[in-house]
């Protein structure tokens, strides 16, 4: 958190720089708490003035809808990165799997968009809209197991999606705070999830 952020970023353009801001708040709101959540502290932190926040966010809350919708914004990015498969189970796993790792890789932002660390706030509609689309990636997924017979022929596809993201978000959330070990984090995952997946196959259990 260098005072000079602002003079690295700017040169590489508004949205690296804001990219980069929101990067800032998500560490000092993870380090320092709701109470690091000001303009002055963000600016004091980036080496910019206040007016650079005012400019990219609007106000205070606009931070935190904005942290809310980067969250989001990186992990369908991340999703989207995941190279495409003619096998719909392999795909299914790829996809689980680099859900995973931005989590990890973007743990600040993950505790924004889903453990509430900014008391009071709520996202906006339009927010909440990001929110469910950066899961669509997975819910196609899911729809092309079950359109080619690895489900059930009675599953429905958003059940299906939202079990498999519970799974996934809850042993995530035991892993970053602590409760699974590095050592069995990754095993935890899997098992979890493939035991949500198994709930809805065509036949035993893989």
């Amino acid at each position: 958190m260098s005072g000079d952020l602002y003079t690295r970023t700017q040169a590489q353009g508004q949205e690296a720089l804001r990219a980069a801001l929101l990067d800032l708040a998500a560490q000092l709101l993870a380090a320092e708490g709701p109470s690091a959540l000001t303009m002055r502290r963000i600016a004091t932190a980036a080496g910019c003035s206040t007016t650079v926040l005012y400019r990219h966010f609007g106000a205070k809350d606009g931070i935190a809808e904005a942290l809310y919708r980067e969250g989001f914004a990186r992990l369908r990015r991340s999703l989207e990165a995941v190279p495409p498969s003619a096998d719909p189970p392999t795909r299914l796993a790829d996809l689980g799997r680099a859900y995973r790792e931005n989590a990890l890789t973007e743990r600040n932002l993950y505790q924004v968009m889903f453990a509430g660390l900014i008391p009071g706030f709520t996202p906006a509609p339009e927010a909440r809209e990001v929110a469910a689309a950066s899961l669509e990636v997975l819910r196609e997924a899911v729809r092309a197991c079950a359109a080619t017979g690895v489900f059930r022929p009675t599953v429905d596809v958003d059940e299906v999606t939202d079990i498999i993201w519970a799974a996934a978000h809850g042993s995530i959330t035991l892993e970053l705070a602590g409760h699974f070990p590095a050592r069995t984090a990754e095993q935890r995952y899997q098992t979890l999830t493939r035991a949500a997946v198994s709930a809805f196959l065509q036949g035993p259990g893989p």
